[in-house]
């Protein structure tokens, strides 16, 4: 499986309920020094992500989740890979941006090592 594909896997993994209601599968996927720069425009530390991901939107097996569309991946160097796609949750509708990156201390696993959502104002989609 190409870097590409394994990062596109680690993202739709990320949006399913039941990673985000554990801990331990989603921390699996976070690097190390994983930031986020949410919708909200609120930053987000790693330990602090892993504390509030069960209680997102998304976090709940009977609740709305995540539709994703537009997901593309272009490989920037052999352990890097960014990632854009748009995502429609409860309504909101964000355009996203990941980087992964292959961690060496995880046996070569690809960790979400920086995530931005930028939300989509009004229902133009422009």
């Amino acid at each position: 499986m190409s870097g590409v594909d394994e990062a596109v896997a680690g993202e739709l993994r990320l949006l399913d309920p039941a990673v985000r209601a554990s801990r331990t599968e989603a921390a699996r996927l976070l690097h190390p020094d994983f930031v986020e720069v949410g919708a909200s425009g609120r930053r987000w530390s790693r330990d602090g992500m892993l504390a509030a991901l069960p209680e997102m939107a998304g976090g709940d097996p009977d609740g709305p989740r995540y539709e994703v569309s537009g997901m593309r991946g272009v490989l920037l160097a052999p352990d890097l890979v960014h990632l854009t796609f748009e995502t429609v949750v409860e309504g909101r509708r964000a355009r996203r941006s990941s980087i992964w990156r292959r961690d060496p201390g995880a046996g070569g696993a690809w960790r979400l090592y920086y995530h931005q959502g930028t939300p989509v104002p009004g229902e133009s989609g422009t």
